[in-house]
């Protein structure tokens, strides 16, 4: 039901507008009322107006809206996974109160403050800090490629203090904290992606996550929106299929349709085979996170192999549909151009192949 009701909303709601915004290279706010009426942000969380669904129906939520634009999966995903989450999470009870109701609502929007210009997979190297003073904190930093920064209400942001790393809660309009939208993308259009600057921005010590301490808050913010993500992709992958079985079944070359080839079919298949691994890869994931079973290298590898054959779908539907492939009239480019943030945001693909890597052997070659 879950998948159905979604795949409607994005099918009548999300794809007539897609195209448009990938090329005007702006996100369509009118949708967010509309994801918030279906319950989407903070889906897995139970109470706080929240709908408290199981980690398998908000895969299948990312699967669907991600078959629409990997810029609407990403601002429901650090909406949900990366905000709503640590401040459930770890939270006192009044951050709870205040913020997540208002987030699965729609009426406030959050971003997630942890990548910075030099780098962002090393989270060690941080060089955002905040120091103690009096019964605040002032933080001084920078933080770069955050999805919803100029749009956003409240950022949970990562620094480095005498303690280790804590979160944050910065709200918009604090003094010495500004945004800047980051332009000229090939990737993500209809997503906003921003600069966080941070210039002795002051905060109280109530705004402090108190629930956590250390780079396992950040990070385990990060598997959940990995999670997220190896199901997205699928969505993106399954939107690439379908045009190009549509293509195929239409573009007649030497007096017949290219579908009636073994050469297509042989292709087509291939798509279909990887996205099924992919569906049953996440599906098996799901249900252990279901169970509280599940560790973060066995996301990595749905991750990787996800956003993998994904990317390589999408890259393949674009050369069966020869030069119509490079038009925007048709999804399979824009899902392709897509994917190349998607593939290297949250862990790139050699991150997630070095924490495998590790699982094998025990060792880390990281650095």
């Amino acid at each position: 039901m879950v998948q159905e009701t979604v795949a409607r909303f994005v099918d009548d709601a999300v794809i007539p507008l897609m195209r448009e915004a990938f090329e005007q290279h702006t996100f369509p706010m009118e949708l967010i009322p509309q994801v918030a009426e279906l319950g989407l942000f903070g889906s897995s969380i139970d109470g706080y107006e929240c709908a408290g669904l199981n980690n398998v129906c908000y895969g299948l939520i990312c699967q669907e809206l991600e078959r629409g634009d990997s810029g609407l999966r990403s601002f429901v995903s650090v909406q949900s996974s990366l905000v709503m989450f640590p401040i459930h999470a770890y939270g006192s009870d009044e951050q709870k109160d205040r913020w997540l109701p208002a987030m699965a609502r729609g009426e406030a929007i959050g971003c997630f403050g942890l990548t910075e210009p030099h780098g962002g997979s090393d989270p060690n190297n941080m060089k955002t800090h905040a120091k103690r003073d009096g019964d605040d904190w002032v933080i001084n930093g920078a933080k770069m490629w955050i999805t919803n920064g100029c749009l956003a209400d409240v950022a949970v942001v990562w620094a480095m203090t005498e303690e280790g790393v804590k979160g944050f809660l910065v709200e918009k309009d604090t003094p010495g904290y500004t945004t800047q939208e980051i332009e000229n993308k090939f990737s993500l259009r209809a997503s906003v992606t921003s600069a966080l600057f941070f210039d002795n921005v002051r905060v109280p010590d109530s705004s402090a996550l108190p629930g956590i301490t250390g780079l396992k808050g950040p990070l385990s913010c990060l598997t959940q929106a990995r999670y997220g993500i190896s199901w997205g992709v699928i969505g993106a992958a399954q939107a690439c299929l379908d045009e190009a079985l549509r293509y195929s079944e239409n573009r007649v070359l030497f007096n017949r349709p290219i579908s009636h080839t073994q050469a297509i079919q042989i292709r087509l298949a291939d798509m279909a085979r990887r996205i099924t691994t992919a569906q049953l890869l996440s599906l098996r994931l799901g249900r252990i996170k279901d169970q509280g079973k599940v560790s973060p290298s066995q996301v990595s590898l749905a991750k990787w192999n996800n956003c993998r054959a994904a990317i390589d779908i999408a890259r393949d539907a674009r050369d069966i549909l020869g030069a119509a492939g490079i038009s925007a009239e048709y999804v399979p480019v824009r899902h392709m151009l897509n994917l190349e943030s998607v593939i290297t945001y949250e862990g790139t693909e050699t991150i997630h192949q070095l924490v495998i890597g590790k699982e094998l052997t025990g060792i880390n070659a990281f650095g």
